[in-house]
């Protein structure tokens, strides 16, 4: 049972250690606009988490998303819904 508490702690830690990199990122994006542009030409949360991660920012496409709708700083986080095309 000390084994779960201990995983779940670490789990724990380890999601709120990305939620830091995820903000300083974002950070990081409002006061550059190229990064800015690159973020914004992004077709996927998982493709703006390995840009950030080039740069040093670990944090997963998931963890993105799951602060939509959220502020940080000056930067709001949008979850963009595009259709896909069909054949």
């Amino acid at each position: 049972m000390a084994a779960v508490w201990l995983g779940r702690i670490g789990a724990l830690r380890d999601a709120a250690m990305a939620l830091d990199q995820l903000k300083a990122f974002l950070v990081r994006m409002q006061n550059d606009e190229a990064l800015k542009s690159k973020v914004l030409a992004a077709a996927t949360a998982d493709d703006v988490a390995q840009i950030a991660l080039k740069l040093g920012y670990e944090f997963s496409g998931d963890e993105l998303l799951r602060i939509s709708g959220q502020k940080v700083e000056r930067v709001t986080v949008r979850k963009n819904d595009i259709p896909g095309e069909y054949s």
